[in-house]
């Protein structure tokens, strides 16, 4: 059976790959995943378009719908080896993941956290670093603060570390591990 989602088609996975092209080189913008993706999650897209027969992927939070596995060809990890780990930023980190070696960073994993809202919200930080004009300010709702935090112990010793890509219903924005992040308001919970 051919599934018919937009999602699942060649062309749209490659604008989705570019405008993942388009927000880890310019941290904290945030990407709209406009309606060519057929009112699908940002997360699904974004998976549909990474994915294939030598990903790693894990869900610790049971996030991934079971009939998208078979269509998503990764092999499931633990999140402290995959090299992809989607999760729930409403709750606090509750794994290591993958940082990689001196010999090869880029085996860090990427952290795919799905939150409230992404460009809106009543928590904010100040993000600088390559990418980043001066600096910027993001904000957001439904992360946890634990990951801001864990986050900052992930990369401290760069060029180990993970990089981020947050999540909300029909938007995404990268936290490359270049990136500085100093949360400046949280709101009241």
């Amino acid at each position: 059976m051919i599934n018919s989602e937009a999602i699942w088609r060649a062309d749209v996975q490659q604008r989705i790959f570019r405008e993942l092209l388009e927000a880890f080189s310019r941290p904290g913008d945030v990407r709209e995943l406009p309606d060519w993706t057929d009112d699908a999650a940002a997360q699904r897209g974004v998976l549909a378009t990474l994915m294939d027969g030598e990903s790693t992927l894990a869900d610790p939070h049971g996030l991934i719908d079971g009939r998208d596995w078979h269509l998503l060809q990764a092999r499931r990890e633990v999140p402290e080896t995959a090299r992809y780990v989607v999760a729930d930023g409403r709750r606090a980190p509750d794994f290591e993941p993958a940082l990689g070696s001196l010999e090869s960073p880029e085996f860090g994993a990427t952290l795919l956290i799905k939150v409230g809202s992404v460009g809106t919200g009543d928590d904010c930080a100040s993000l600088t670093g390559p990418g980043i004009k001066e600096s910027s300010e993001l904000r957001y709702s439904g992360l946890h603060p634990k990951w801001l935090e864990r986050r900052g112990e992930w990369i401290s010793s760069f060029p180990l570390g993970v990089d981020m890509l947050l999540l909300d219903a029909t938007r995404i924005v990268a936290l490359p591990r270049t990136t500085r992040v100093i949360e400046m308001k949280r709101s009241a919970r």
